[in-house]
């Protein structure tokens, strides 16, 4: 079986077979007012109504080929039929459901069971009026209309349902996102835009091939304008690629504070085209999503711990002896500290530079937080200049010390 021929025997099936072909054949037969025996051209293509009208026909045993009151009978009991079912289905089957979601821990129900409840009732209504019109006695064209009216109307009720189905589901998903703080809620509004954007499309080429039309010719024929546009837009095409790469790799969210190559800001928007910053100096920024998603991207709020390393420089009029004992003490006031990782601390003398005796020391903050650490190191350092002032100490500056000769003086 061919793609066209499956999507021929899908729309078939949504439309409740209501085939505007298998109606044109029909017509002469219909007309007659008798009933279509198994086995002929008719139940080639099963038709639901079809038989369910026939079934009240041979019910009533109305074998006329032309209209009369019995017919105008039937009809009006198939739309009275039609509204009180759709009343039935609206007050009492979807407010016990309703209800029974109300009772349940996830809200996906209780959105999923009004969404279709307009769906459901207009389906019910399409039933009674199409049904009411196959027992009349019309003429070929207008049976033919008939076919197609009916056809075109199934098959949008039935997508409408499953489209309201598909919107509550991703609503769902995106207080799910949201409850849980995930990464991709950024992205659900433009993700559900698209996925709706091609439910719809899907519908509509269903709906049109049911009624006929050779859709591989119409999408072959988009299919040149298309790439025609796709050379014209292929910088936007490339954004909205990156943007989709970014969905699904999620380097950072809302909120986050970020570094996209020399940029770094706090992310305000997601979009489809670009991502917003908002810089230090609360400038904003517009990146295209083909350089976010090519860039390195440095989130800076996803922080474990923050890492810190500092060199002391003391003068060279510093001992041995007290320069060991401060090596100690340092150690000990970093180790001290309850915020501080206590197997990071390292403290060493490292380098005799050319203007000062160099202290070497490195700890790791165990809160990521920004002013927690900067309240950590102002800490630390003002304990570090109490240990030097103590130890009758000083800190060294770039110095340079010249040393002048006298040259000898000439005899003469």
């Amino acid at each position: 079986m061919n793609l066209r021929t499956y999507i021929a025997w899908v729309s078939l099936m949504l439309s409740l077979g209501l085939s505007p072909l298998a109606r044109g054949e029909a017509t002469a037969e219909a007309a007659s007012g008798i009933a279509v025996p198994a086995g002929t051209a008719k139940a080639a293509a099963p038709d639901l109504l079809e038989h369910l009208v026939d079934a009240v026909l041979e019910k009533f045993s109305v074998r006329s080929g032309e209209n009369t009151a019995a017919h105008y009978g039937i009809a009006a009991l198939f739309l009275i039929g039609a509204i009180l079912l759709r009343r039935v289905a609206t007050t009492i089957i979807f407010n016990q459901l309703k209800k029974l979601a109300a009772k349940t821990e996830t809200t996906l129900d209780d959105k999923l069971f009004p969404a279709l409840e307009a769906p459901v009732a207009t389906f019910i209504m399409l039933v009674g009026i199409f049904s009411a019109l196959k027992v009349l006695k019309l003429s070929e064209h207008t049976d033919l209309y008939i076919g197609y009216g009916a056809t075109v109307s199934f098959s949008l009720a039935i997508f409408w349902g499953l489209l309201c189905a598909l919107d509550a589901l991703l609503d769902h998903a995106h207080e799910v996102a949201l409850e849980r703080q995930m990464s991709v809620a950024a992205f659900m509004p433009w993700i559900k835009k698209s996925l709706v954007a091609m439910f719809v499309v899907l519908g509509l080429l269903l709906t049109v091939q049911s009624l006929g039309y050779n859709v591989s010719a119409i999408l072959s024929g988009l299919g040149i304008g298309g790439l025609a546009f796709a050379l014209a837009a292929q910088d936007t095409i490339a954004n909205l690629f990156g943007s989709i790469v970014v969905a699904i790799d999620q380097p950072f969210k809302l909120g986050e504070t970020v570094k996209i190559g020399a940029h770094v800001g706090t992310v305000e928007d997601i979009g489809l085209r670009s991502t917003k910053l908002r810089l230090a100096d609360k400038s904003l920024i517009i990146i295209p999503n083909k350089m976010v998603s090519s860039e390195a991207i440095v989130n800076l709020s996803r922080f474990t711990g923050r890492r810190v390393e500092q060199v002391l420089a003391l003068t060279y009029a510093t001992k041995p002896v007290q320069l060991e004992a401060l090596v100690q003490e340092i150690g000990d006031l970093i180790r001290r500290e309850a915020e501080v990782n206590p197997t990071s601390v390292m403290v060493y003398f490292r380098d005799l530079s050319p203007s000062s005796l160099d202290l070497w020391l490195v700890y790791v903050a165990k809160d990521a937080d920004f002013q927690k650490h900067m309240a950590l190191r102002q800490r630390l350092n003002l304990a570090f200049m109490r240990a030097v002032e103590a130890k009758g100490l000083a800190f060294a500056l770039p110095s340079q010390t010249v040393y002048a000769a006298t040259l000898p003086t000439e005899r003469k």
